[in-house]
């Protein structure tokens, strides 16, 4: 197809940061998506209502205008009562879970996932009617660590069935076949991760602009992760877990995980889409899931793409993206707000 028309896409797994570096990359995602669910794993973590509320304006104020609606997260904590939760209710969209020390800025995160330390906040996010996102990762081998934790998705699956969670970044055929399993398991999929396996990270020459948490895996996996997104399964939807870092942070022998997709992902999506003559379940996987799993109405935005050779900047001031000085065959030709 030459031309594709896409109405209100959303990512809904999104690291802008802060400071300098929010002001390099919010105006990257609000240009292109209506909407994306913010990460809230900065430093210190937004855990707070006030922190909310004011990272949220100055994602607002970074992305000067573009009709783009951030969803904001809450930092799980164990220590969150329901009187708070319901206050933080309308200001948030999801508690995002991190096993503590599992990627960036994860510190402080969750120690012990014995339901007896965690579940009072679990059940009061499923009597509120909070959305859990998880980083599923335990802490052990680094190809093992998404399935080694699959057992605890279970264990919140079956004791909190009321509770609708987010397997985050999904990069297993069995996280796939885990949240087909259970009604309240949901899942988000990365561009990256239906396009790499650890072979193109480090097969070769290492390129560590595609070091990402958690890893690219397995073949087997990136085929099982492509054939769930292209299905328009109702429980499925994009989040980019894209995640600038500064060059020298990535380019160094302590590389910063994270591969920074914002600025392609829908040009990509459209052209991996097309290959697979899948272009009809895009909006499903782009945005429409999204708003019925979150029950949320973006913004109107209507992105017209054709099929134009175009070359990726090099960089956005210092972050690297993904296909960076390569072409792309789908181009973004018009925004209509």
């Amino acid at each position: 197809m030459d031309k594709i028309v896409l109405e209100s896409p959303l990512d809904m797994h999104l690291h802008l940061r802060d400071e300098t570096m929010l002001e390099v990359v919010a105006p990257l995602s609000a240009k292109n998506f209506s909407g994306a669910l913010i990460m809230p794993n900065l430093v210190p973590p937004i855990s707070t209502k006030d922190e909310v509320k004011a990272y949220k304006q100055r994602i607002l104020k970074a992305s000067k205008d573009k009709n783009f609606n951030p969803y904001m997260t809450l930092f799980f904590k164990n220590t969150y009562t329901k009187t708070f939760l319901k206050s933080i209710k309308d200001d948030i969209l999801a508690i995002k879970m991190y096993p503590d020390g599992a990627t960036t800025n994860s510190q402080g995160g969750v120690s012990s996932f014995d339901l007896k330390e965690i579940g009072q906040t679990l059940q009061a996010m499923s009597d509120l009617g909070i959305v859990l996102a998880i980083h599923g990762e335990s802490n052990g081998f680094v190809m093992d660590r998404e399935a080694e934790f699959i057992p605890l998705y279970e264990q919140i699956a079956q004791n909190f069935p009321n509770l609708k969670i987010i397997m985050e970044h999904i990069t297993t055929k069995i996280a796939v076949d885990t949240m087909k399993k259970y009604n309240n398991l949901h899942a988000t999929i990365t561009l990256h991760h239906l396009l790499i396996t650890l072979d193109d990270l480090a097969g070769g020459m290492l390129k560590p602009h595609l070091f990402c948490k958690p890893i690219a895996k397995r073949p087997e996996d990136k085929e099982a992760l492509l054939a769930l997104a292209l299905s328009g399964h109702s429980r499925v939807m994009f989040g980019s877990d894209s995640a600038p870092h500064p060059q020298h942070k990535k380019e160094s022998c302590g590389c910063a995980a994270g591969v920074f997709t914002a600025p392609i992902a829908i040009e990509v999506l459209v052209s991996l889409f097309d290959k697979h003559n899948s272009l009809k379940t895009l909006p499903l996987f782009l945005s429409q899931n999204a708003q019925n799993i979150y029950q949320i109405k973006p913004p109107k935005k209507i992105l017209t793409l054709e099929k134009i050779d175009h070359i990726v900047p090099k960089s956005y001031t210092d972050v690297i993206p993904m296909y960076a000085g390569e072409i792309l065959n789908y181009k973004i030709t018009n925004i209509e707000v």
